[in-house]
């Protein structure tokens, strides 16, 4: 896949995130329609924080800024629904003029110490883009189930 291909198909799955929760109240947003406790609004945090701020902004940018802020995203301070989205369409602007101007090639500039994250740090930007797409890619289909459950939505309907 080219790195174009790789890029517009990350953009895609973004705005499928987006898509799917526009419209949504804000006791929508942060009502927990599964066992595990979270929200849409705790969901979209997870996504701003653990995966653009995380792999983007720190991972491969090393953006010092960025590593200072680093927290779970799951456990993000309350807010609404519509900060959360905010949030998130921010990362997504930062992480894409990162990403407008690194080499996919070169490894990324910063991997975080192995007392706090064991994986093995990855040898390409590629890579990291590839983690970020999936874990967008299986949260929008997580979010797709939520609002179906909470107003019968669908975002594809495949007969």
């Amino acid at each position: 896949m080219s790195d174009q291909l790789l890029l517009a198909q990350l953009s895609s799955e973004r705005e499928h995130v987006l898509q799917v929760v526009d419209g949504l109240t804000e006791a929508e947003m942060s009502q927990s329609l599964v066992p595990s406790g979270w929200t849409i609004t705790s969901l979209l945090n997870h996504l701003a924080f653990d995966d653009e701020m995380f792999w983007i902004s720190a991972v491969l940018s090393g953006d010092s800024e960025a590593i200072a802020a680093l927290h779970d995203g799951w456990a993000s301070r309350p807010m609404t629904g519509a900060e959360a989205v905010e949030i998130y369409r921010r990362q997504i602007r930062r992480s894409n003029r990162i990403l407008a101007e690194v080499d996919l090639d070169d490894p990324p500039r910063w991997w975080p110490p192995a007392s706090e994250f064991a994986a093995p740090p990855m040898r390409a930007g590629r890579e990291v883009v590839f983690r970020v797409l999936l874990e967008t890619s299986t949260h929008a289909g997580h979010l797709d189930i939520v609002r179906e459950l909470i107003d019968g939505h669908q975002h594809l309907v495949v007969n």
